[in-house]
């Protein structure tokens, strides 16, 4: 089995949502929920350069106007998604992503805390993406001013050379001065992305970046294969080296190796957490069974039953189209779901089975008799596939190293017909 056929961060994707008609209403979506512990995630879709291997829902370099014009609606649809939800409905976490949410200057930035206070309240575990050539000392005092407890930015390579050759144009200075600003401001978690698989890529130029990476002593790594996905920079150059899985998975069993002996705990194929780093403060939070409210057009959100979002593009042209879409919308129509996927039982307990298969620590299976009142052994009977493999031990609730190192592999094998069929009749644009 390739292990290399897609990143499964979400189930499902949003290339099998398709239109809902009729739109609900968003306080009948959230009426029968539960609103004790849920997370509130923020997206800015905008970038100062896009990455060759980036298929994230983002424009670089958007008119000044535009984002004004951006956190304005941000506003607008803040104040009508709080008012579908109870009253006192609870926040456990919250997230501020992309794009690159530091593309906002200082007093953007204010501003746009001011919508996440009054919209998920304060004081709350708060990540918030960044990158080199935007963590700079001002951007990164108003992080911290407002309780930013993590930060991650993305590095890919702490060499030039392979950063290029990955579609990303910064140079090793701007990295290391970012870095230097980031544990300046204070803000307790930082985390590193690397990318392996990148053209070029040695086990000795890995070795550098790992080694590079660790000297600024992160919280948090996370490693992750490349992919050259349709649509993107790199998706224009086709890459036909046929050992290319071979090294990749080579680059992460050596990448595993060197973070555990750095003392460092794998979470999943791509996280890795050093022990003792500080742990969120805050109330509990559980992705297989609390809910997740998304503002911004590329945001998703989540209930038991419902997955929505706004539409899902990657070429710069619909990007575009679906930003001035959103921009030219009415607040009361921020009040509806539009874009969506319902989860039936079935697909609920196939997504609660992979949010948990796919970290280290594996399925609860008394967690999900409680969920489901049944064993995810008898509803899943094709895990034994798994054990046969050595992918998964013997009671079938955690995968083993080599399972975990195919994670992408098993993530997509698992993934129900009805949703493969969706993803498939999906046009990419």
């Amino acid at each position: 089995m390739n292990p290399y056929q897609g990143y499964l961060y979400a189930y499902p994707h949003k290339t099998a949502y398709r239109r809902l008609d009729p739109r609900p209403l968003l306080s009948d979506v959230w009426a029968k929920e539960r609103q004790d512990a849920l997370f509130g995630y923020v997206h800015l879709p905008f970038c100062e350069m896009r990455c060759g291997f980036c298929n994230l829902f983002t424009r670089a370099n958007p008119p000044d106007e535009q984002v004004s014009a951006y956190l304005s609606q941000l506003r607008r649809q803040a104040r009508a998604v709080r008012e579908s939800l109870d009253h006192d409905a609870v926040f456990a976490r919250l997230a501020i992503g992309g794009g690159t949410p530091t593309y906002l200057t200082a007093p953007e930035l204010e501003d746009l805390f001011g919508i996440v206070g009054e919209t998920f309240g304060t004081g709350l575990p708060l990540s918030v993406e960044t990158s080199p050539a935007t963590a700079t000392p001002d951007r990164l005092a108003v992080l911290a001013a407002h309780g930013t407890t993590r930060i991650s930015m993305g590095v890919q390579s702490f060499l030039d050379s392979e950063a290029h050759a990955a579609g990303r144009p910064q140079r090793l200075p701007e990295v290391h001065a970012a870095l230097r600003s980031i544990r300046d401001a204070r803000i307790p978690v930082l985390n590193i992305d690397l990318i392996y698989g990148i053209d070029g890529q040695t086990e000795q130029t890995w070795q550098h970046s790992l080694d590079e990476a660790l000297r600024w002593d992160p919280e948090e790594l996370y490693l992750y294969p490349l992919y050259v996905r349709p649509l993107t920079g790199l998706g224009r150059r086709a890459h036909a080296r046929e050992d290319w899985d071979r090294q990749r998975l080579g680059l992460y069993r050596q990448a595993v190796d060197v973070l555990t002996a750095a003392g460092y705990e794998q979470h999943s194929m791509r996280q890795f957490r050093r022990a003792g780093a500080p742990e969120p403060d805050g109330p509990d939070y559980c992705c297989q069974d609390d809910g997740m409210v998304g503002l911004g057009c590329g945001a998703r959100s989540y209930t038991t039953e419902l997955h929505y979002s706004f539409d899902y593009a990657v070429a710069v042209s619909e990007v575009r189209a679906v930003i001035d879409d959103y921009l030219s919308r009415d607040e009361d129509d921020f009040r509806y779901a539009e874009i969506g996927f319902h989860l039936d039982e079935i697909e609920q307990r196939r997504r609660w089975l992979l949010k948990s298969l796919l970290r280290a620590d594996g399925v609860d299976p008394v967690a999900y008799r409680d969920r489901f009142g049944t064993s995810h052994v008898h509803d899943f009977a094709q895990l034994g596939e798994l054990v046969e493999r050595g992918w998964l031990n013997d009671d079938r609730t955690v995968l083993t190293a080599d399972g975990l190192a195919h994670s992408d592999a098993v993530g997509p094998w698992l993934v129900s017909g009805p949703v493969r069929e969706a993803m498939g009749t999906w046009v990419p644009r």
